[in-house]
Formats: C-alpha cells, sequence, structure tokens
C-alpha cells in the first residue's frame, strides 16, 4: 500500500476515533469479554514486566494488566483516545505511561518490552504486516505478542460480506485479515505461535452500529446490506433478524499468543 494512502486511512482513524473515544470507552464489546480474561490466564504476567499496549483505544487491556506488572506503555495513533483511556485507566493504577504512537513505527527501541498487547484494534492497520515486524523488533527475546482482532473466514464470500459491512459502517475498517494472513506474518517476522484460538463473538447489533456512523442513512445502508445477504452468509455469522430489525450477529475473533525467536 503506498504512503499517501496509508497516511489517508491513519487520518480517518484519528478522526473516527477522536470523535467516538468515550463511546470506546464505554462499549460492551471492548470493555468486557471472554478474551480479556484469557488475555490474563494466557500471559501470565510478571511482577518485574514492562509492557506495551498497542492501540489501546479504551484502555481495557492497560487497565487488567497494569497492577500485575511494573510499567505499562500505552500507545494510541489518536490522541483524544489516548486522553480518555487515561482518564478510565488513571482512576485505578498509576504505573501507566501514555504516548501518541503509529503501530506500525513504533517510538522504542529494540528489544525494550517483556510483553506486547494488541486488541480488537489491527483491522485499523493498514499495513499490518509491518505491525507484526515492529511488535518483534521491541521485544526482548522469548518475549511475548498478545493479538486479539475480528479476522475474515478463508471463504471469499464470507470474507467479502464480512469486510463490506465493517467498510459502510465505519470507514476507517482497513480489513479484518483472515488467518491465513496473520500467520504468514507472524512467520516472516520470526515469531513462533505458543497458541491460538478462534472464537465466535457476539456482538448487540444496535450499539455496534451507532458507535461509528455519523447518520440515519449510513445506518440504513448497513442494514439494508445485511438483509440483502444471502442464506448461507447470515447463517455463518449467525445474523438474527426479528420482525426486519437486526438484534445481534456474531463475528470470528483471534485470538494468538506468539513468541520472539
Amino acid at each position: 500500500m503506498n504512503n499517501h494512502n496509508s497516511n489517508e486511512i491513519k487520518f480517518k482513524v484519528q478522526q473516527q476515533f477522536g470523535a467516538n473515544a468515550k463511546k470506546y470507552v464505554e462499549s460492551k464489546s471492548h470493555s468486557s469479554g471472554e478474551d480479556l480474561k484469557m488475555l490474563l490466564e494466557w500471559t501470565d504476567p510478571k511482577e518485574s514486566w514492562t509492557v506495551l499496549d498497542i492501540a489501546t483505544g479504551g484502555g481495557h487491556v492497560t487497565k487488567l494488566i497494569a497492577p500485575h506488572v511494573h510499567q505499562v506503555i500505552a500507545t494510541d495513533i489518536t490522541r483524544e483516545m489516548l486522553q480518555e483511556a487515561k482518564r478510565f485507566v488513571d482512576l485505578t493504577v498509576s504505573n501507566v505511561n501514555y504516548i501518541v504512537a503509529d503501530a506500525e513505527s513504533l517510538p522504542f527501541l529494540d528489544d525494550t518490552f517483556d510483553l506486547v498487547t494488541c486488541r480488537i484494534a489491527a483491522h485499523h492497520f493498514p499495513n499490518a504486516k509491518e505491525f507484526i515486524k515492529e511488535a518483534h523488533r521491541v521485544l526482548k527475546p522469548d518475549g511475548r505478542l498478545l493479538l486479539v482482532d475480528n479476522i475474515a473466514p478463508s471463504e471469499p464470500q464470507l470474507d467479502e460480506f464480512i469486510n463490506t459491512l465493517e467498510q459502510l459502517r465505519d470507514q476507517s475498517h482497513v480489513r479484518c485479515y483472515s488467518q491465513n494472513e496473520w500467520q504468514s506474518w507472524i512467520d516472516e517476522a520470526g515469531f513462533g505461535l505458543v497458541k491460538a484460538n478462534v472464537r465466535k463473538k457476539q456482538l448487540e447489533y444496535q450499539s455496534w452500529v451507532e458507535r461509528t456512523t455519523s447518520s440515519n442513512e449510513q445506518i440504513s445502508k448497513v442494514a439494508l446490506y445485511i438483509q440483502a445477504a444471502e442464506k448461507q452468509v447470515k447463517d455463518y455469522f449467525d445474523i438474527q433478524l426479528t420482525r426486519n430489525a437486526i438484534q445481534s450477529f456474531k463475528l470470528d475473533e483471534l485470538i494468538a499468543l506468539i513468541e520472539k525467536k
């Protein structure tokens, strides 16, 4: 992807998250969820650790992990988002620093962190492969990256549906990458897979669609696109419709723990 496109996407991300920062702090799908519990179990954080939370968003991972470690550096490309995260996190912990930073070009030295986390954010990265390379670079040898993100199914029709749907709802969405894409970047960067899990995550439709849309017209487009989907697509994403109102649907979410070799 050329730099012009990449910069344009990052600007859209800053606009989108800047305008909706508080909604992300309060969002149910961001503030709770099975993956947050798994995150603590899988990473088993140690008191001596320095942790980097990339694209912290509402700060939910930072808030969860900070009490267990020496220090957390929370980064986000959007200053307003980081400001909201700080308000939320600083209520309970005091070992967090906040830095405006781009996930694909981190302002940290090599071999700095024991753990890097990135949760429900990478679908906004125009060059996710660069993010994986950067995470590898800033991790200490044997350091680990915990990645959580919505992924696209390997079936092209389902991939196209979920990515078109996300783009209709949120102009800063780049792509839900597939598990195969992630795996190839992980291998290429020199990471080894410790464990991975793909689960179905249910999203309540109304709050999901309202979090990023800016007009009723945009909301209607999203609803029409879902309603027009073929049966196998509706079945796969478990789209729940009652009297033509959309109640909920399910996304595939990847949780992967990888280690710097």
